[in-house]
């Protein structure tokens, strides 16, 4: 057990880390790697939350899709497209990114007190799911239900997550096409 809080707590330090990087730096393809190591380290805790087949998927599809295609969509842009993307630079917090700094901060106060005023094992919810025993157990085999219940149950947030990768997919083509010189 404690070899597991150190793992937690080291691939949650990784990925804090690296994502602070990503938000700070202002090297775009240095932003592509370090995201990188996010989505992997990402991927680490859902194998310690015994989310296998979570963790497998999203090294697949984001590591292995959409980042590699947004790393290719700045390869393929040209050098001009990334000198002018990185001359757009400022300082990290500036008036004009105020309404961003006050929206994450507004986020991170509103989790904070749903954390501290939430008893999990006191949610109607989860009370039914424990007297139902519709309960997960770490020895239970679940990737056989999970096709069927993205297909059933889970129909609509599946789609809608295929839709915004669709998007993800269209803006990384759309940074990758070059503009006429004027």
């Amino acid at each position: 057990m404690m070899l597991v809080k150190v793992m937690f707590y080291v691939l949650a330090a990784i990925a804090l880390g690296s994502a602070l990087y990503v938000a700070a730096s202002k090297n775009l393809v240095r932003s592509v790697f370090m995201f990188f190591v996010t989505l992997f380290a990402l991927a680490g805790l859902y194998v310690l939350a015994l989310a296998d087949f979570v963790a497998i998927t999203q090294i697949v599809i984001y590591v292995g899709g959409i980042l590699v295609l947004i790393l290719f969509a700045f390869m393929l842009s040209g050098r001009e497209t990334l000198d002018a993307i990185q001359k757009q630079k400022g300082k990290f917090i500036s008036l004009s990114k105020l309404p961003a700094v006050l929206l994450a901060a507004l986020f991170f106060v509103v989790m904070f007190i749903t954390l501290r005023q939430v008893r999990v094992d006191e949610l109607d919810w989860v009370r039914t799911a424990v007297a139902d025993g519709n309960v997960i157990k770490p020895d239970t085999i679940l990737i056989e239900n999970i096709g069927v219940n993205l297909m059933t149950l889970y129909l609509l947030p599946f789609e809608a997550i295929s839709i915004l990768l669709m998007f993800a997919l269209i803006g990384a083509a759309h940074l990758s096409r070059k503009e006429p010189q004027a």
